[in-house]
């Protein structure tokens, strides 16, 4: 009499998105990051040479997340017909608020992997592909800005104001992780008033903005 082997379910198609969830949801239900690709990829029914298809560690998986983190907020702006008519200003202020809606609908998991660091943000590998894409993101903002208006602030290297954008970003995002206002409406106040005082700062030295805008910090600080 034949053995009957009891089915084992196979992962459908596997390719970078579909590796990219079994990792999020290997990490958010066993609070912990995979220890190795072999128990990774059999827990999952995939083969390991198929993971080294997508990436070569879970290192440059956790990139990835990043990276289609930042694909999606693209893929949502770009879909706006006004997107391209906006002002520099509204284009930073779409792409920040977008890319925190995206961080709000994976909070759990964004929160468990940057909270299971001690290093500062700005430190961690995998947030440096990223960087990259921000940095030249805003650079093509800083360029449509220049055409906008000429100052004498604009006369500075794109990579000074680019830099300075994904410090602000990271600023946000530990703001946004600290932020437990009911739909982290501080994160938006805090958005929009960076935003607004770095383009002004473009433009013209504006006082009252830096001022309003550190006044505002310090409160949600000390609140």
């Amino acid at each position: 009499m034949a053995t009957v082997k009891p089915k084992v379910e196979k992962v459908e198609i596997l390719d970078r998105e579909k590796l990219i969830d079994l990792y999020m949801e290997y990490v958010l239900e066993n609070e912990t990051t995979p220890k190795t690709v072999y128990k990774f990829c059999k827990k999952n029914n995939i083969k390991e040479e198929e993971f080294y298809n997508f990436f070569g560690n879970f290192e440059a998986l956790q990139k990835g997340v990043w990276n289609r983190f930042f694909d999606h907020t693209l893929e949502v702006i770009q879909k706006s017909a006004e997107f391209n008519s906006f002002s520099s200003r509204e284009k930073m202020l779409t792409f920040y608020f977008t890319f925190f809606e995206v961080l709000t609908a994976n909070r759990s998991y964004v929160l468990f992997i940057l909270k299971q660091h001690d290093q500062k943000l700005k430190n961690l590998e995998q947030l440096k592909e990223l960087r990259k894409r921000v940095k030249n993101f805003t650079s093509e903002i800083i360029r449509e800005n220049k055409e906008e208006q000429q100052t004498k602030m604009l006369q500075r290297p794109d990579s000074v104001f680019s830099e300075g954008a994904w410090i602000q970003l990271l600023f946000l995002i530990k703001f946004w992780m600290d932020d437990n206002s009911p739909k982290f409406e501080s994160t938006d106040v805090a958005i929009e008033k960076s935003v607004n005082t770095v383009f002004d700062l473009l433009d013209t030295t504006t006082l009252e903005r830096v001022l309003d805008l550190g006044k505002f910090l310090w409160k949600e600080k000390m609140a």
